[in-house]
């Protein structure tokens, strides 16, 4: 039998934002660093996207 979590997207895009911005990074600095597009880093902070 198999969990699923379902994820509150605008939640969980308002956590990263809240610490992106703790750390002084910019979109794209967090986007480097995990080796995706400053755009995706949006979606997520905008609740659009997990992936």
């Amino acid at each position: 039998m198999s969990e699923t979590t379902e994820v509150n997207r605008a939640a969980f895009g308002q956590f990263l934002n809240q610490l992106r911005r703790e750390k002084g990074w910019t979109q794209k600095d967090l986007a480097e660093r995990l080796y995706v597009s400053d755009k995706a880093v949006s979606k997520w902070e905008r609740g659009e996207s997990l992936t």
